[in-house]
């Protein structure tokens, strides 16, 4: 062989290889009956729907299954739907949302199952244990009542004569035993619409929520096809003790989205951050040196704290109980829930302290600072860092002499 035979020998098994390389990849690239894809409507015909699937040729749909009740279209031109593949002919493809229930369907329920194509069925009876199920024609089925929803049907006569769509989850007998769920169905699309959720939000965003359920620790909250928790200690800037005083199911909240665990799906929210904070404003309505009533809050071994008003509660330390006298615990003064009169001696906005002291000791306080100071006036001495009293008088007698 010469070196042109072998350089044409070459280039052939080159070609060869790129075509055999092509083919496979464009077999691998067929859709599979029952295979699920992602397509945009393209044009709407009288009786088709034109889809582009990414695939060649072009994808049809019939438009029998985009009606609703009243025969109006569900979908134009540019949207996006799920369907699945059925078959090609002659560069066209065939898909389906369901399977329907004309004559035509019955043959496709073993291709439905298979391939986990939804069907359409009419709910037609209750029986023991669930409802029987009428698909395509006269193929029935049975829907046991725990996969006819996501959650426990209270009235389950009201879906008889209903047209819904499921899943065969078992086929049997040649089509002469088959089981039925819609709740796969409706757990799929939870999860799509979860998905998606989660993918739109992150952290501190503000999104309105409905209040679902109320617990000890705190409230869930549905906020768009998922839900999320608001702690007890998110709920307010004051101190709640019962969820059911602030909240109520049912109820439209905004709240602030705290964390988000997307590995666990679960979200922290905060109602508290979408109020003002009291403390920005403490300094004003509670300056050092004023009187103000308040609602001994709880008691601890080191003192009472008093609460002025939501969200801002101050201290009373045990040293400032006893009217100098030493007492044990806060309880042998003040009880929780008593109404008390207090003076604010000091105020550290960035740490949030109110340090208190009950009014009638700090008034007594004062006057006799009071005194002691036009004493010390009367005697012509500086007002203070003179000493003590005894020390006064000394000095006094010490002139006289």
């Amino acid at each position: 062989m010469t070196n042109n035979d072998e350089r044409e020998t070459t280039v052939e098994n080159e070609s060869f290889a790129e075509l055999l390389e092509q083919s496979l990849n464009e077999q691998s690239g067929r859709l599979k009956p029952g295979q699920k894809v992602t397509a945009q409507v393209l044009k709407i015909s009288a009786e088709w729907l034109f889809i582009d699937t990414g695939h060649k040729g072009e994808g049809v749909v019939d438009l029998k299954e985009f009606l609703d009740l009243d025969g109006n279209l569900t979908v134009k031109e540019g949207d996006a739907i799920t369907a699945y593949f059925l078959s090609s002919s002659h560069g066209e493809m065939r898909f389906t949302t369901k399977i329907g229930g004309g004559a035509s369907g019955s043959a496709q329920l073993e291709q439905a199952w298979q391939a986990g194509i939804p069907v359409e069925g009419q709910v037609d009876k209750e029986i023991k244990g669930g409802y029987e199920v009428k698909l395509a024609g006269t193929t029935r089925a049975f829907c046991p009542f725990s996969q006819m929803g996501l959650r426990r049907i209270d009235n389950p006569e009201s879906l008889i004569g209903t047209r819904l769509e499921f899943r065969i989850t078992d086929y049997a007998e040649n089509g002469r035993n088959i089981i039925v769920s819609r709740r796969v169905l409706l757990e799929e699309e939870q999860q799509r619409v979860k998905e998606e959720s989660l993918a739109a939000i992150s952290e501190g965003m503000i999104i309105s929520g409905t209040v679902t359920s109320l617990r000890d620790f705190g409230a869930f909250i549905d906020i768009g096809g998922m839900e999320g928790l608001i702690p007890m200690s998110e709920l307010g800037w004051s101190r709640v003790k019962d969820v059911r005083d602030v909240l109520s199911v049912g109820q439209q909240v905004q709240v602030v989205i705290k964390t988000i665990d997307r590995e666990k799906e679960r979200i922290s929210l905060s109602l508290k951050d979408t109020l003002v904070d009291p403390w920005e404003r403490v300094g004003e309505q509670y300056p050092e040196g004023s009187f103000h009533t308040g609602i001994v809050a709880r008691l601890a071994p080191f003192g009472a704290f008093v609460t002025l008003s939501d969200g801002v509660d101050g201290l009373i330390h045990i040293s400032r109980l006893g009217a100098g006298k030493r007492i044990n615990h806060p309880r042998e003064i003040l009880q929780e829930g008593d109404s008390v009169e207090v003076k604010v001696e000091s105020f550290d906005r960035a740490n949030r302290r109110l340090s208190l002291a009950l009014a009638g000791a700090a008034r007594a306080a004062d006057e006799e600072e009071a005194s002691i100071a036009e004493y010390r006036r009367q005697a012509g001495e500086a007002p203070s860092g003179m000493g003590t009293l005894g020390e006064m008088l000394l000095a006094r007698s010490k002139k006289k002499k």
